[in-house]
């Protein structure tokens, strides 16, 4: 499943766009700001971003610079020509002017999703100290390489790809039948024991939490600090 972030203050416009995409089998994020759109983009990597250019916090013209490797469609009142070049060399995509058509708009993001799709993926994933490289299949806490089973890194790249995620059993299961068809949900609980222990050698604390009755998620340092607390 394909996901989008909508940066727009307006709640009408967002909201709209927002069952829209759902309606097409769409994941959809929302953000009313440019600060919460970074502090998100920390956590989530979107397939694509819907960004309007006035917003609180910083602007979409601030924001823009600092989104690396993710497809950019603005969606903007601005309808200027100097601004639409201005912000297509900024790095934007695709630039659709207030008002516009959803079906339009559908047609865009297929264009767009359909252009990344050919594009090589990015290759390293990084969360606070763990850095892990889908090519080479190395993974460094800080500068401490970590040696980890096919099964391991599977899980590991699973986690990385989405770090605010809870993941059931059964989804990463799932996700891992290709990579790693001889993982059954037996000995899951195993693997990934095993991964947190290497992690832990390496790191000195714990990285993966595990939620109760639920599945597995990565957990970052605050996050260990309140559990230390509780």
């Amino acid at each position: 499943m394909k996901t989008i972030l909508i940066i727009e203050d307006d709640a009408h416009i967002s909201d709209m766009v927002s069952d829209a995409l759902t309606a097409e089998g769409f994941r959809v994020l929302q953000v009313w700001s440019g600060t919460e759109a970074l502090l998100l983009l920390e956590k989530e990597t979107p397939d694509l971003i819907l960004l309007d250019l006035m917003l609180p916090g910083y602007s979409g013209e601030e924001l823009l610079p600092q989104i690396k490797e993710i497809p950019v469609i603005v969606i903007s009142a601005k309808a200027g020509v100097d601004s639409k070049v201005e912000t297509l060399l900024s790095g934007a995509r695709d630039y659709l002017s207030k008002p516009f058509s959803l079906k339009e708009l559908l047609a865009r993001i297929t264009v767009q999703l359909r252009n990344t799709a050919s594009r090589p993926r990015r290759t390293r994933l990084s969360f606070e100290r763990l850095s892990l490289d889908t090519a080479s299949h190395e993974v460094f806490a800080g500068d401490v390489p970590v040696k980890l089973t096919r099964t391991e890194f599977a899980i590991l790249k699973l986690l990385m790809g989405n770090p605010s995620q809870v993941f059931t059993k059964a989804a990463i299961l799932d996700a891992l039948s290709e990579e790693t068809p001889d993982c059954m949900e037996s000995s899951l609980k195993v693997h990934v024991s095993n991964l947190r222990k290497k992690l832990r050698a390496a790191c000195g604390r714990d990285y993966i939490e595990s939620v109760w009755g639920i599945g597995f998620k990565l957990s970052g340092e605050h996050e260990s600090e309140e559990h230390a607390h509780e």
